[in-house]
């Protein structure tokens, strides 16, 4: 099965929809973040950035009186519920293998707690590595989600990380194949 494409994944009408409704910026900036700790945290670099680019995809927008609301988003939210579900139909629909786009699923899931009663969650390294990834472009007030990015600067940024996501990948493939941990 080849590799589905971050490029190809941003082409598709469901992520131009839903995505650049969270804001594109900010969803290639933290599969930018994601790339570099999944090494960190020796994991799949193709999931990290995938989960990375699409971990907002279930955002909506909360307003009162015309204006965003931060305190009625923070009370009602359950984006990453909802970005779960669309992403993993989205990559299924792209031919991703299912259990990838399970795993890209349940780090979109778990990127954030907000959704969830008080409580700790044990993250696998995947799931760390995605809600690292967000918080390390977050801006305060939710203001990275208003970042903008023209069509030809986000195309070149993904298929420079699509490039990025190969060698790693290769990197890793070959470093197995000798029997050593990956790097």
């Amino acid at each position: 099965m080849e590799r589905v494409s971050l490029l190809e994944i941003y082409k598709h009408p469901i992520c131009q929809k839903y995505v650049s409704r969270a804001g594109m910026e900010h969803a290639i900036s933290t599969a930018e973040y994601a790339l570099d700790f999944a090494e960190e945290f020796n994991t799949d670099p193709d999931l990290a950035v995938k989960a990375a680019f699409l971990h907002d995809m279930g955002h909506y927008t909360w307003y009162r009186n015309g204006k965003w609301d931060y305190n009625l988003y923070k009370e009602n939210d359950i984006h990453a519920i909802k970005g779960a579900e669309r992403a993993h139909k989205l990559l299924i629909r792209l031919g991703e293998h299912p259990v990838n786009a399970k795993q890209i699923a349940l780090a979109i899931l778990l990127h954030t707690d907000s959704y969830l009663p008080e409580g700790h969650l044990q993250l696998n390294p995947l799931q760390k590595v995605v809600a690292m990834a967000d918080k390390a472009d977050e801006e305060p007030g939710g203001h990275h989600h208003y970042k903008k990015i023209s069509r030809e600067s986000a195309i070149t940024r993904l298929h420079a990380l699509d490039a990025k996501t190969e060698e790693k990948l290769s990197a890793r493939r070959t470093s197995e194949g000798r029997g050593q941990p990956a790097s």
